[in-house]
């Protein structure tokens, strides 16, 4: 009797892999229905990941949107499934272990069956709880091999990782192959050698399509003893994204296994909506770039599910660098130049980092440190001069061991930085925090929610929460979707003549910015007026930025933002950050640039007084834009 291969539809991971946003709830209700119709699947993916993260920026409640996106298929009896990343949970840092672990209980009670649990540098001491409390929560506990291809990720290696997971209490193994740089030959080695040794464990198979292997390493994996193959479909399949369910299932059945029917009508009514949702907004997010399938990608090994964010990255910094060039009179530097840079200085980095797999969050460090690398030395700067914060501690061991050792120059800097390597269980460095969240909300007057929900988002997203909870993270999006309507409509009639073209009317007689004396004290005000996309503030630190008068030499100096981002001055909530008339000595940390997801810190170069604070707690900057004035 032929073996029967299940299919499961990666409907978040879809979008994630080719934009930066996904459907609103009330779009992913109207979806599900329809996707259970189609009568092909055994399993979808509803939540996980970075889900719940653009649920805040939207101004859109997570917890409602995975209560009433999983109800239809709990319904219909199909499984669904999140991705969570171990130590960090649904964010890109570590979280603790008791968020987690209501992480898991309440995720199983909003409607999700299994957890897919992985960690991005494949350290089995970063699941031992997911798989834990997964089980204790009542879902299926996965564990994920992360692929990555070096001379040190052997197939043995792969084999004996799984084994080590199972051991730890993983229920299921996938092969996690988020860039698709898994060889098929390879692919069907490891689920042979997983097969052998645990007959009776299901086995799932996750192939990006972006460098084309995916469909060979599917039919490899379903060979050798794979249970369920994961899929995109039209019109986000192929690409950075998966390949497409049709070609999947017309594969699997030629060669023999028995797969399920697909309603062809329910198909093409999924596919239309997929579709409206597209062109509603969601398509001013998707570059086309990630529409294409792309070989440069076997070298580097970059996922497909960072394209969109790396496409973004890219295009803000070859601007400044551009920018930089003409200055420097030099000729422009393309995209396609640029990128093939990138991708080399990528092959470069990652054996000096030690191998980490290319997967949230270390594919995103990699790439980070690779473009700074890149955009510094083309400035005449040193190699490793811009590495953030999180880059640091997966170099330094805080989030867990990397397969291979540390570049001896990198050992180097850290000590030169005063940096110090660890190499203890990461979970232990993380003390329990819903107590403290509990005790925020409380003071807020904010409810915690059914099941602890409000809480959890809480604790698990900070910044975002509170930027939800506020409607400055609605307003900013609203803001931001408004500007790249904006965008298309110019160059839809950039070839309308100048003359018949509207004045972009903007009125630059009104002050932006006053200077005002307040019983003795001087503060700068910004002004905005109605009508105008200004940011809101909550806090009058936020909006009144106490003046200090120069000192008597007349002198004062500037702290610039090294690159393009989100400027803050604390790295956490509760955090207390350097004020209007602090001392400080160069070399210090005074604020924060979030920009490629990940923190990087702002010391001063010089010592001496803050004198003004000149930009917003959370605003946005460029390349080069005065934070910190110091006299």
């Amino acid at each position: 009797m032929s073996k029967e291969i299940k299919l499961a539809l990666m409907y978040r991971d879809m979008w994630q892999s080719s934009g930066k946003y996904m459907p609103r709830v009330d779009q992913l209700v109207q979806v599900a229905q329809p996707i259970v119709d189609m009568g092909c699947f055994d399993r979808v993916e509803t939540n996980g990941g970075g889900f719940e993260q653009i649920n805040l920026l939207f101004g859109e409640n997570p917890n409602t949107s995975v209560r009433q996106w999983t109800a239809a298929f709990r319904k219909a009896g199909i499984q669904t499934q999140m991705l969570e990343r171990g130590l960090n949970g649904l964010r890109m840092n570590p979280v603790p272990k008791d968020v987690r672990q209501l992480m898991f209980r309440l995720k199983k009670i909003q409607g999700t069956d299994i957890s897919r649990s992985f960690d991005g540098l494949n350290d089995p001491r970063n699941l031992a709880y997911s798989f834990q409390y997964a089980k204790e929560g009542g879902m299926i506990a996965q564990g994920a091999l992360s692929i990555t291809v070096s001379p040190l990720h052997t197939v043995d290696y792969w084999v004996s990782l799984a084994d080590q997971f199972v051991e730890l209490g993983a229920e299921e193994i996938c092969l996690k192959d988020m860039a698709g740089i898994g060889r098929p030959a390879t692919i069907g080695k490891i689920v042979k050698g997983i097969r052998a040794r645990h007959p009776k464990i299901v086995i799932q198979y996750h192939g990006h399509s972006t460098p084309g292997f995916s469909v060979a390493s599917a039919l490899e994996a379903a060979y050798h003893g794979a249970d369920i193959i994961d899929v995109g479909m039209e019109p986000l399949s192929w690409g950075t994204g998966h390949a497409d369910l049709l070609t999947i299932h017309a594969m699997l059945k030629d060669a023999g296994f028995l797969v399920k029917d697909i309603n062809m009508k329910a198909y093409m009514e999924v596919r239309r909506l997929t579709q409206t949702f597209i062109d509603d907004f969601l398509g001013y997010f998707i570059s086309p770039k990630n529409r294409e399938m792309n070989s440069l990608l076997i070298g580097s090994g970059l996922p497909g599910g960072m394209m969109g964010s790396l496409m973004a990255d890219l295009e803000s910094n070859l601007k400044s660098l551009n920018s930089w060039r003409q200055k420097n009179g030099k000729s422009p530097m393309s995209q396609d130049e640029l990128l093939i840079k990138l991708f080399d200085e990528v092959e470069y980095v990652l054996p000096k980092f030690g191998y980490p797999p290319l997967v949230t969050p270390y594919s995103q460090y990699v790439k980070n440190v690779a473009l700074m690398n890149v955009v510094q030395m083309e400035k005449g700067n040193a190699r490793w001069s811009m590495i953030d914060e999180n880059t640091w501690d997966m170099i330094l061991g805080q989030q867990g061991r990397l397969i291979g050792p540390i570049d001896q120059e990198l050992q180097n800097l850290a000590k030169e930085q005063g940096r110090t390597f660890f190499d203890g269980d990461p979970n232990d460095r993380l003390e329990d925090q819903l107590d403290v969240y509990r005790k925020k909300m409380a003071e807020k007057g904010w409810d915690v929610g059914l099941d602890d929900e409000e809480l959890f988002e809480y604790a698990m997203h900070p910044q975002q929460y509170e930027a939800y909870k506020s409607g400055v993270a609605k307003q900013k999006f609203e803001e931001e979707l408004a500007s790249k309507r904006d965008r298309k409509q110019s160059l839809d009639v950039s070839n309308i003549p100048a003359s018949t073209k509207p004045s972009a009317g903007k009125d630059t007689t009104k002050p932006k910015v006053l200077d005002i004396d307040v019983n003795g004290e001087k503060y700068r005000v910004t002004v905005s007026y109605p009508g105008e996309n200004s940011p809101a503030h909550k806090v009058v630190d936020e909006v009144f930025t106490k003046v200090v008068e120069p000192s008597e030499n007349g002198r004062e100096q500037f702290v610039s933002s090294p690159l393009e981002g989100k400027f803050y001055l604390t790295k956490e909530v509760g955090e207390k950050g350097v004020k209007v008339g602090d001392k400080i000595k160069a070399g210090e940390p005074v604020a924060y640039i979030e920009a490629m997801k990940v923190i990087n810190v702002i010391t001063s170069p010089y010592t001496g007084t803050i004198a003004e604070i000149l930009v917003n707690h959370g605003a946005e900057v460029s390349e080069d834009d005065h934070l910190i004035k110091i006299v």
